[in-house]
């Protein structure tokens, strides 16, 4: 299976590769002219000859144009911001997954050295955001929000279907909430955005559900263990992924 980079934009029949990928497939990789591989510039896909390797970029004509899809919905996680290995693993597993976006929070319980620390992150957030999604054979990288409070991520979650995960006895299993999200109508769920929203350890406080609840969020289960947040993302995920076709 060839390997998939992305561009910032398609110049005719043609296209060039710079940065750090480009480093990455002309160094490591070894490229040569007449190697094919698949660009994206997060809208189309082509098959892509290289024609010429520099020290500092790689020039392609373009072959053919191949089928890309997007998801018919697209999925936020608004993710509560933990230590940082635990965090860009699940940044990781959301993006092969098939997230839309990214929105670290600052929650009441996560740490505040990580939340004063996490804005110099963000470069290397993207980059493995960047780089997973090149992984996936996704069509774009998930956007990274900048962190925020639960309760301005939870307001601004315009989503058909938006739901809490919760490790609280009185959610609702999970299976119930993507049950009933399934059975409305696609405008209503799919055709939109689903909002999922993990918390920190020790969970969401007494004002982040009250916020969350306001504005329409509901409470769901992932089960009776106590997951960790990381794997909470997959675990979330892939109960989305069940109920809705969200292919990357």
């Amino acid at each position: 299976m060839r390997r998939r980079f992305f561009v910032d934009t398609f110049a005719g029949d043609t296209a060039r590769l710079a940065g750090e990928d480009a480093h990455h497939l002309g160094r490591v990789l070894h490229a040569e002219p007449g190697q094919l591989y698949e660009l994206s510039d997060g809208h189309s896909v082509f098959l892509a000859r290289i024609e010429n390797v520099s020290a500092n970029h790689i020039d392609f004509s373009l072959v053919e144009k191949l089928a890309a899809s997007s998801a018919p919905a697209e999925i936020v996680l608004l993710l509560a911001i933990v230590k940082f290995d635990r965090f860009e693993w699940a940044l990781e597993k959301a993006t092969e997954l098939g997230v839309h976006a990214v929105v670290p929070l600052a929650a009441e319980r996560t740490s505040k050295a990580l939340v004063m620390a996490a804005p110099k992150r963000a470069d290397r957030w993207r980059k493995i955001l960047r780089e997973s999604a090149q992984q996936a054979r996704c069509l774009r990288p998930p956007l990274l929000e900048v962190p925020v409070r639960p309760r301005a991520a939870f307001a601004q979650a315009g989503a058909g279907l938006k739901v809490l995960f919760s490790e609280r006895p009185s959610a609702a299993p999970a299976r119930v909430v993507f049950e009933g999200a399934a059975s409305k109508t696609m405008e209503e769920t799919a055709a939109g955005r689903i909002a999922l929203a993990i918390g920190p350890e020790g969970g969401w406080t007494d004002q982040e559900f009250e916020a969350a609840f306001t504005v329409g969020f509901e409470e769901a289960s992932l089960g009776r263990n106590i997951l960790r947040t990381e794997t909470a993302v997959i675990t979330g995920l892939a109960v989305a992924h069940l109920y809705f076709d969200l292919g990357p």
